[in-house]
């Protein structure tokens, strides 16, 4: 009798346990909820985005996490965003080894530099999926029916910018407009194509500085460089170099001058803790990487996501557009404004074809 008492009590504490740990997955997925994650069992998809950099960079990385966490917080899928670094080398290995660790059912990358490896990746793990934005895989030569390619038509935002630019600046004698590049490469050509035509469209003939840092995350450089374009009568200065570009902010406002920001609306990123650079900020070309990948990855839930193909988001689509509330841009002259609001439409519409470094047609 008095063995079967303890065994009635050793299962009796064991029941408990059991309950209690019910009711503590029961509050954790609760808490998942409340907190915008899907909760254990929830997720549908396991989504892994990999930075060929570091976060922080106030532009193009910041805003490719911010789509997948908005995605993580909205959807039935499960995302987790893994830095690779600063250093090339380790990006493929790092890629990798997420292909690798079976936790994922969709990984996402961007840049032209990580293309390669995605091309790899894709024949050597074709169970896997992958979002590749900012840069396309070749569909013509790789099998690659598990690739999802996302491009943006940055030229058309750019190209806005830079008739915005000139116009703003073309009744001073003399003034003209400078470009900080990170690196020459197809995308920043396509930047600086568009804002260029945008520029001379609005003021023929009007000076355009563009310069390159060969780097993505040096402010310093970027600075640097901004100094010495307005020196030489840049009176506004376009950054597409990432956190590089966090320089030619600081530079417009200590030199008294302008910059238009890349990616994220960067004057709203200062408004609060650093109004005079907020005011210093014109406008943004924002490339709307977060959006982009909130909407691939609902149609990669609901089988929709086209894979194996390419597709280009331009002013048409929403994937480009220029930040609007802005000191300057709440101020614009009205015929500017309009004037700028008709070379919108008439690219939207398909009457005004802005040059790209990605088709030849550069001027």
């Amino acid at each position: 009798m008095t063995g079967l008492r303890a065994d009635c009590r050793r299962l009796a504490a064991m029941a408990a346990r059991a309950l209690l740990l019910l009711a503590c997955l029961a509050g954790l997925n609760a808490l998942a909820h409340r907190l915008g994650q899907p909760a254990a069992g929830d997720a549908r998809l396991r989504v892994a985005l990999f930075v060929n950099g570091t976060l922080g960079d106030k532009s193009f990385f910041d805003a490719a996490a911010r789509g997948v966490r908005q995605a993580a917080a909205s959807l039935p899928l499960r995302a987790r965003v893994v830095e690779g670094g600063v250093d090339p080398t380790r990006w493929q290995a790092a890629l990798a080894d997420l292909a690798d660790s079976g936790e994922h059912d969709v990984i996402v990358a961007g840049t032209f530099t990580m293309a390669p490896a995605i091309e790899d990746l894709a024949r050597r793990y074709p169970a896997l999926r992958f979002i590749l934005f900012d840069a396309s895989v070749d569909h013509a030569r790789c099998a690659c029916p598990n690739v999802y390619s996302m491009r943006f038509r940055q030229n058309e935002g750019a190209y806005l910018a830079g008739f915005l630019a000139a116009g703003l600046v073309r009744d001073q004698p003399g003034a003209g407009l400078g470009v900080v590049g990170g690196m020459q490469l197809p995308v920043i050509e396509d930047f600086i194509v568009g804002f260029t035509a945008g520029a001379r469209s609005a003021a023929p003939g009007i000076a355009v500085q563009v310069q390159y840092a060969n780097a993505f995350s040096d402010p310093a450089a970027g600075k640097e460089i901004a100094r010495l374009q307005y020196a030489r009568g840049a009176g506004i200065v376009f950054h597409a170099a990432g956190a590089t570009g966090q320089g030619v902010n600081e530079a417009a406002e200590e030199a008294g001058r302008y910059a238009i920001g890349v990616d994220l609306d960067q004057a709203a990123l200062y408004r609060e803790r650093q109004p005079a650079r907020a005011a210093a900020i014109v406008t943004s070309v924002m490339k709307e990487v977060d959006v982009g990948l909130v909407r691939a990855l609902g149609l990669a839930l609901d089988g929709k996501l086209p894979y194996g193909s390419l597709e280009s988001l331009g002013l048409a689509e929403g994937g480009v557009r220029l930040a609007p509330g802005s000191k300057v841009m709440n101020a614009l002259p009205p015929a500017l404004a309009a004037q700028l609001e008709r070379q919108r439409a008439a690219i939207v519409a398909g009457r005004l074809r802005v040059p790209s470094a990605f088709t030849g047609d550069a001027p």
